[in-house]
């Protein structure tokens, strides 16, 4: 649910500057590594595979709200597992003036996909966790069980 509300909010902003003449603002592309937590190379590597386009002033790069926005819902989608293929499928469907109902949907039915495994994945891990658990309670016994070796006394 949280999720979904942050796809929805980083998407409704992208729509709302692609309308209001918010793309007036703009950073460069270190102010937006800083405040992303995300490096240089992060951000140029996600322009060449399209999933970001920043405006170029010669050789400046500068980050709209709307790439800005972009860029919020490329790591939202990074965070929960998606590839980045699935995040530029989802991020090429939106269209600004439409109601994205081809878009939303690709969303749900990716995201049902990802919980799944998720889930799967969490299991396998509560499994795991518990194996582990059940190994160090055994190693503590043994280790409980063992008595010091007497000093041999010299002469």
């Amino acid at each position: 649910m949280q999720m979904t509300m942050k796809l929805l909010k980083a998407d409704e902003s992208a729509a709302n500057d692609d309308m209001s003449g918010h793309d007036d603002e703009m950073a460069r592309i270190g102010e937006i590594a800083k405040k992303y937590g995300v490096t240089l190379r992060t951000l140029r590597f996600y322009e060449d595979k399209g999933l970001l386009a920043p405006k170029r002033e010669g050789s400046t790069r500068l980050y709209t709200h709307r790439e800005e926005a972009r860029l919020k819902l490329i790591l939202l989608g990074r965070k929960v597992g998606f590839s980045l293929r699935d995040v530029k499928q989802m991020l090429d469907l939106y269209e600004p003036a439409g109601s994205n109902v081809k878009q939303l949907r690709l969303t749900l039915d990716k995201s049902e996909k990802q919980l799944a495994r998720l889930n799967k994945q969490r299991q396998a891990i509560d499994e795991a966790i518990r194996e582990l658990t059940d190994t160090m309670e055994v190693v503590r016994g043994k280790l409980a069980d063992q008595r010091p070796m007497p000093i041999a006394a010299n002469g």
